[in-house]
């Protein structure tokens, strides 16, 4: 075991060489187990720090090999001053969110395409940032000028920070949870913004749009990244039992785009195939009044390169290269 574990992260190592920058603040999966040979491991770069997930079923029969792991990166990369562990399957919260098994304080910030980003690593289960929606905050970043743009589930606000830097004119978020919001706060104020707390909205998707359509609120572009399962009083969103739930969204946040304006559409559901999502926003086009502008990639951190792929992805992600689908919309009105 151990001597495949070293060759994996080996071959792998090599291939990412190209995500380090010299500052070393950016943020990368440095391997992507479920694809490049060992499913029970993820291991992501931030900045100094190094996050190991641990999805083994029975989590303590994968503590030798992750600190294998630990101590390989510790030799590789002389900069690291932190490895976190996440045991997904874990009962106990602080374990799923996180523990340290090197240093005692992991990074606060990473950079990003010239943008700063707020990060608390062990907030929640995963890493509270997420690293294969990197080339949409990119796309965002370049698309924004002078946009109103409204960010639903919005999580940590990654996506609409980019907007902002981006120079739009207006960025809302909108999510359930206060604590994630702070984070997107956060990001703002280290991007040198000042904060306008009306633009951080807590609440559940559904009404709230129904509040901004009743304030006749329009926005240039939105973004819709929901987790695969949320539910609240007023609706919710099942992307594994429902691949058309996400069209629902879809249709709920058009009234509030302006004339051309653009919709960002991300499905995360493994098992949803691409072309099943696609055929699913083909339906919306039917009316003239939706129009597919193009697909976003997912970048060679996530999904392999032909030189480590081992095990490709469950059903086919075509015409997609990734599980998470990143499709842009353009909106027109009569």
């Amino acid at each position: 075991m151990n001597s495949n574990t070293i060759k994996l992260l080996e071959k792998t190592f090599e291939i990412r060489k190209e995500f380090f920058t010299e500052t070393n603040k950016s943020a990368f999966r440095i391997f992507n187990g479920f694809i490049e040979g060992d499913d029970t491991l993820a291991v992501d770069l931030f900045g100094s720090t190094l996050l190991i997930h641990n999805y083994h079923k029975q989590y303590e029969e994968n503590l030798e090999k992750i600190k294998l792991v630990a101590d390989y990166y510790k030799g590789a990369l002389d900069f690291l001053t932190a490895v976190i562990v996440k045991h997904r399957y874990a009962e106990d919260v602080f374990l799923k969110n996180g523990v340290y098994i090197f240093g005692q304080k992991g990074d606060t910030k990473i950079i990003e395409h010239g943008v700063n980003y707020s990060i608390d690593l062990t907030m929640n289960r995963d890493a509270g940032f997420y690293l294969d929606t990197r080339l949409l905050r990119k796309w965002i970043l370049e698309n924004s000028l002078k946009a109103k743009v409204l960010n639903t589930f919005a999580y940590t606000g990654s996506l609409g920070v980019a907007a902002q830097k981006g120079g739009a004119k207006r960025v809302v978020h909108l999510d359930l949870s206060k604590k994630f919001l702070n984070v997107a706060k956060q990001s703002t104020t280290i991007n040198g913004f000042t904060i306008d707390r009306s633009n951080f909205i807590i609440g559940d998707f559904f009404p709230e749009i129904q509040k901004l359509k009743r304030k006749k609120r329009k926005f240039e572009l939105a973004i819709i990244d929901p987790p695969i399962f949320s539910s609240g009083k007023k609706g919710t969103v099942d992307l594994q039992k429902n691949s058309s739930g996400i069209i629902n969204l879809i249709n709920k946040i058009r009234p509030l785009i302006n004339n051309d304006g653009k919709i960002a559409v991300i499905n995360n559901s493994i098992f949803t195939t691409g072309e099943d999502f696609e055929n699913s926003l083909k339906a919306l086009t039917e009316d003239g009044y939706v129009s597919i502008e193009q697909y976003i990639p997912v970048d060679t951190d996530f999904t392999g390169t032909p030189q480590t792929i081992v095990t490709p992805p469950p059903v086919s992600t075509a015409p997609f290269n990734h599980s998470t689908k990143i499709a842009i919309l353009k909106i027109k009105h009569k």
